[in-house]
């Protein structure tokens, strides 16, 4: 089966409530064209993973102004004052994890594995209501492993079975969130045959990807 397909039929499963994970890093990564497909379909009560909210007029941020999310859980908001009202306001529900914490659980996720120990964040109001755990005399917390329903990423390359190749600093949270979902929709700068991308180039194989479609 073609894994080729259109924005709206890749996201024609997505319905209110699901849990979506979304690349990016302030927009830069982020697969634009379904961002502005989920925008147009006015899905709501969405859980939102990401790295961030990017800004009111990029990226996840147009969510955000359009009032679709329920919650998010991102390292940061600072760059999208509309997130901090909202969040200010009960509008919206925001767990802020560490980066690293955060990009560690999606991983774990991704790996079938329960969580990650860290100590980051101990002693701090990231620690309020987690499990903490004592290994060889320190004391890290129990941060939960985080899984999607979808997963929307953007490559820079992608060949026609999946196999993806991400562009510099674009690359930062996609390929942990191709492996932590159930379905994985790619927004591909440039679709290829199979075979012309080098086996050493491919930054995530196409096992874990479910549908591409053209930026």
């Amino acid at each position: 089966m073609s894994k080729i397909t259109t924005v709206q039929q890749a996201l024609a499963n997505v319905c209110d409530g699901m849990t979506l994970m979304i690349g990016g890093f302030l927009a830069v990564g982020t697969p634009e064209s379904l961002v502005d497909a989920l925008v147009a379909s006015k899905t709501k009560d969405l859980t939102v993973i990401a790295n961030d909210t990017a800004f009111p007029d990029k990226g996840i941020g147009k969510l955000v102004v359009n009032r679709q999310l329920r919650r998010v859980i991102v390292s940061h908001i600072g760059t999208n004052p509309e997130t901090g009202r909202q969040m200010n306001a009960g509008e919206l529900d925001v767990e802020l994890v560490p980066q690293g914490s955060l990009a560690e659980k999606i991983r774990a996720g991704g790996a079938g594995l329960g969580g990650v120990l860290t100590p980051t964040g101990l002693g701090t109001i990231v620690e309020d209501g987690k499990q903490k755990l004592v290994v060889a005399g320190k004391e890290y917390l129990v941060e939960p492993a985080l899984r999607a329903d979808v997963a929307l990423i953007k490559a820079h390359i992608a060949d026609k079975a999946g196999n993806l190749v991400f562009r510099r600093t674009a690359r930062n949270f996609n390929p942990v969130m191709a492996m932590a979902a159930d379905v994985v929709v790619v927004e591909a700068e440039k679709v290829v045959e199979v075979g012309e991308i080098d086996p050493d180039l491919v930054m995530a194989p196409g096992i874990f990807v479910d549908w591409i479609v053209q930026a």
